[in-house]
């Protein structure tokens, strides 16, 4: 397996597809840590506004404020329907909010989504693909959806089929691909149009731990050059391996956000998630009659 070969060059090239809660950590800017390595000035690559999404008398998502500086490799975290799949998906123009505003280098993502959507990759939880088309025609597909120039769709094609270990499956039917190889041909419709920022909702998902090295290797490797991440995931020990920020999220709302050492202190993430989130101790008596 190729960890090393390089990722879709020209990404440069390509043309561009509610005050803070008082909950949310936020240190004075004197107090503030020096910016994770990798992060750049300008527009930051991701931005949520007082975005709110309800699903009849459940507020999935509750005015949610949100900052992703560009160049950095942000993990976000949070219980199980805490508002982090609806909110990524209102983010990249997935789910239209009931209210607030996404912002993606500065590109509204609901007033300008084709602009917005040009500089995004984006790899969902639970993506659909159309099963009836091997690996090559489905990433064939997405390109060409894109305008993508042949020759250049062709040469990216080979190249992610071989970084991500499924060129022996690239005549194999979408239909018939495991959990995990699904999870990497939806990493390398993100990756092929070169964008500047990726939105992956659980990305380790499924994937065996040599594709998961692999594909934590790409993703450094599109940070140091000059890209950003988004990761959403329940693993705590993966976002304290690979990400240089954090946002942790409880009952649709942020409730702490910053660089990774700011947010957990001198605990480990998983410790600072559970006293974040208010999640009751054991009493030791759950469950007695398991005990011989």
């Amino acid at each position: 397996m190729h960890i090393d070969a390089p990722l879709p060059a020209d990404r440069a090239a390509q043309p561009s597809d509610r005050a803070a809660e008082p909950s949310e950590r936020a240190a004075k800017p004197s107090e503030r840590p020096a910016q994770p390595s990798g992060q750049v000035a300008g527009p930051a690559a991701l931005r949520l506004t007082g975005l709110t999404k309800r699903f009849g008398d459940t507020t999935a998502a509750d005015s949610v404020e949100l900052t992703v500086p560009a160049g950095s490799f942000f993990g976000l975290v949070g219980p199980n329907g805490a508002g982090k799949t609806t909110s990524l998906s209102m983010a990249v123009g997935l789910l239209r909010p009931d209210a607030g505003r996404a912002e993606i280098f500065g590109v509204d993502v609901w007033r300008d989504p084709v602009e917005a959507k040009r500089q995004v990759g984006v790899l969902p939880d639970g993506l659909a693909f159309p099963e009836r088309l091997t690996g090559r025609e489905l990433l064939g597909y997405f390109g060409r959806l894109r305008g993508m120039p042949a020759e250049v769709l062709t040469g990216r094609i080979d190249e992610l089929l071989r970084v991500l270990d499924l060129e022996r499956a690239e005549r194999t039917l979408v239909l018939g691909y495991s959990a995990g190889m699904r999870k990497k041909i939806g990493l390398a419709t993100a990756l092929l149009h070169a964008p500047r920022l990726l939105v992956l909702d659980e990305p380790f998902e499924a994937v065996d731990p040599v594709s998961a090295a692999t594909i934590r290797a790409i993703l450094r490797r599109f940070v140091a050059g000059g890209g950003s991440v988004v990761l959403s995931s329940h693993v705590m020990a993966l976002v304290e391996q690979v990400c240089d920020s954090v946002g942790v999220m409880d009952r649709g709302r942020v409730v702490a956000a910053g660089p990774l050492a700011e947010v957990r202190g001198d605990r480990s993430l998983e410790e600072a998630f559970v006293e974040l989130v208010g999640a009751p101790a054991p009493s030791g008596e759950e469950l007695s009659w398991l005990a011989s």
